[in-house]
């Protein structure tokens, strides 16, 4: 039977509970133990599936194909647990499976109330694979003193009461300012947050808290005694140069002992810290350094591509060198040339998206890249937007386009060379859509098989024929285009596998230029890079040294 942490936080928002879960999770598995992570957000979106990426960063998809928060990316690349779908939960998906039941009539005619059936509901998600873990961490998004987030935080304070006693422990992440005109570090925001949350029930075990420097001994028995913590239970949580020093800044401040001491659990096995050494020391012991631009619409906000950037330090990490991402708005390449922007980097990426906006200097980032011979590598629309670039510009096809920037145009008046899926394999079933089908959770979701073509790039990247990989795509491109692009240089060198979904298309004659309809991001670890990030880097780095 798993123990339970839950992970709350206060003062302000965006402190970082979900690196903090993820690197306890990882520092857990450090000492033997098995672990599994779960975000509840008390947005009332169903899921973050149908948000702008301005509002809440990228969307994290699973293997079992449910659009989440993205933590669930954190927490899978420091475990390498693969998270699934009941793994994440909003306030939404919780509200809507509760009117569902009442509208069965489960309740047996009951009054609907948030105590006890919204309550329950998140209970019964928390219990969900409880049998399976030694420890289950849940996050609580937002922070405490939020209203919306009342539902979640009785919820888990009945779940523990409801346990028996020692099974459940509750870590807080607050906020330690410092002052600089008066050169203190303040504790009363930690305080009143601690304060807030004792109000409602909740009484913290562990006290993690922020800060730009060390927290003074004096400072430390200050929160100890008006938090109510074990002096030891107060963990200094400081800024880093790099997330992946986490777990071992972490294990320093006694994080993981402070954890096992909570639960009575003693002796402990001993941590074997050995992977996340490695990891650290290639991040800070590299040879050189490659520049890599990410073509995008939402640039202004990394974490639009969080897996993405992490991706690509992992590739970094894989080749020993330092990455430095170069962020360039699509929509510059409109109306400048491209050239003066990327012909000092030594790769181009362009990422998925939505919408028209910015795709046609998209088109043109992955134009230069195959004709000054730059390594390129398309994700999703990515991949779409280099197909119909060679189609324009290889294939004698001028007025190739895609169908989901073509909505009102005469189908004879462009050649659609992408085109809105309508039906795909999954499994054993057919799955059929249309372009009039609600928009959240109706993508071709999660991992698919592909069959790669021997001798191609990527079958030397992967090293094998045989991949999956997560999806994420409302668009497709037309395999009926393939044999005219094929005779023109780009090959279609993977497919589903019966061979009706063009999966990735690389150009003859370059030395790195792929195009993939799938997210490879989302797999990607600090201690196991994806292939094809460790091979784009590496192409980058060769590139590099040829400058």
């Amino acid at each position: 039977m798993a123990r339970f942490i839950f992970i709350t936080g206060g003062v302000v928002s965006s402190l970082g509970k979900g690196l903090a879960s993820a690197a306890l999770g990882a520092l857990l598995q450090a000492r033997g133990y098995t672990v599994r992570l779960r975000k509840l957000d008390p947005y009332l979106n169903v899921d973050p599936g149908t948000m702008s990426p301005f509002e809440h960063g990228e969307v994290f998809v699973t293997d079992d194909g449910a659009e989440t928060d993205l933590d669930l990316g954190h927490y899978e690349r420091f475990t390498g647990v693969a998270a699934r779908s009941t793994d994440s939960i909003s306030s939404g998906r919780v509200y809507s499976n509760v009117l569902e039941k009442e509208r069965r009539g489960d309740y047996l005619g009951k009054t609907i109330q948030v105590i006890p059936h919204v309550t329950n509901e998140i209970k019964d998600f928390i219990r969900i694979g409880e049998d399976e873990v030694d420890f289950m961490l849940c996050e609580i998004g937002g922070t405490v003193g939020d209203i919306e987030g009342l539902p979640f935080f009785e919820a888990i304070r009945q779940f523990a009461q409801e346990k028996e006693r020692g099974q459940c422990l509750f870590m807080h992440l607050t906020l330690l300012p410092f002052i600089k005109a008066s050169g203190e570090l303040k504790t009363k925001p930690t305080q009143h947050s601690v304060k807030e949350l004792r109000s409602i029930g909740l009484a913290p075990d562990i006290l993690v808290c922020r800060s730009e420097s060390p927290i003074p001994t004096k400072e430390r028995e200050k929160l100890a005694l008006f938090c109510n913590v074990r002096p030891d239970a107060v963990i200094a949580a400081q800024d880093l140069k790099s997330i992946y020093e986490a777990p071992l800044a972490y294990h320093r401040e006694g994080m993981d002992q402070a954890v096992l001491d909570a639960f009575g659990i003693s002796p402990a096995p001993k941590p074997n810290l050995d992977r996340w050494e490695d990891v650290v020391d290639r991040i800070h012991n590299t040879d050189g350094e490659v520049r890599v631009a990410i073509v995008g619409k939402y640039t202004q906000l990394e974490d639009a591509y969080k897996s993405i950037a992490e991706a690509l330090t992992h590739g970094g990490m894989a080749n020993r060198v330092k990455v430095r991402i170069e962020w360039i708005d699509a929509e510059v390449f409109e109306n400048e040339d491209a050239a003066p922007h990327l012909e000092r980097l030594n790769a181009i990426l362009v990422p998925g998206g939505f919408g028209e906006r910015g795709t046609e200097g998209k088109i043109k980032a992955a134009q230069f890249a195959r004709e000054r011979k730059i390594p390129y590598l398309g994700i999703c629309l990515g991949m779409q937007m280099a197909v119909i670039e060679a189609a324009r510009n290889m294939a004698d096809m001028g007025d190739a386009a895609s169908e989901e920037f073509s909505e009102g145009v005469d189908p004879r008046n462009f050649t659609p060379v992408v085109y809105h899926l309508k039906e795909w394999v999954q499994g054993n079933a057919k799955v059929t859509r249309a372009k009039s089908d609600d928009k959240g959770g109706t993508m071709r979701l999660g991992a698919y098989d592909a069959v790669l073509t021997e001798g191609s790039r990527v079958a030397q990247a992967y090293g094998g024929i045989a991949i999956e990989e997560r999806h994420r795509h409302r668009y497709e491109v037309d395999i009926k285009y393939r044999e005219q692009l094929e005779k023109n240089g780009l090959l279609f060198s993977g497919l589903s596998p019966d061979g009706r979904l063009p999966e990735i298309v690389e150009a003859k004659d370059h030395p790195w230029y792929i195009g993939v309809q799938f997210h490879p991001e989302l797999k990607s670890k600090p201690f196991a890079p994806h292939p094809l990030f460790a091979d784009f880097v590496r192409a980058a780095k060769e590139q590099s040294r040829l400058v």
